[in-house]
């Protein structure tokens, strides 16, 4: 009997506040993220696009859709991660981000790896 297929790919987030690029007077908050994904499952999957949902403190929401990551659109085979740096800029100094990748396994099918929802916080924001 074959083995089940197993389509998993975990994200994981790191946040920084970048005051440099921030203008807190102008409401101008960036942040970099850097988003390591790894391949939990047991079939390679290759990252096609991503949906990002991000929502400042007063509910302004933006949404991003794109191609791939920072321009690539890595393969991930079983054990094996991926991780890229990027960045957004909100109008409040705290906000959230979530959303999804949309993968294409080896096989030809079609899953989404959720992102779960983190926090951007300026310091000394939160408690």
């Amino acid at each position: 009997m074959a083995q089940e297929r197993i389509y998993q790919i975990t994200v994981n987030a790191a946040i920084r506040f970048l005051p440099e690029q921030s203008d807190e007077s102008a409401g101008r908050f960036v942040f970099a993220y850097t988003i390591t994904l790894r391949n939990t499952g047991n079939i390679a999957a290759k990252l096609i696009s991503r949906h990002w949902i991000i929502t400042d403190a007063e509910g302004a929401v933006q949404e991003v859709r794109g191609l791939g990551v920072v321009g690539e659109q890595p393969v991930l085979r079983p054990g094996e991660s991926h991780e890229y740096t990027s960045g957004t800029a909100i109008a409040t100094p705290v906000g959230t981000m979530r959303g999804s990748y949309q993968m294409t396994a080896e096989d030809g099918k079609k899953f989404d790896a959720p992102i779960p929802q983190f926090t951007l916080a300026a310091p000394r924001v939160l408690h």
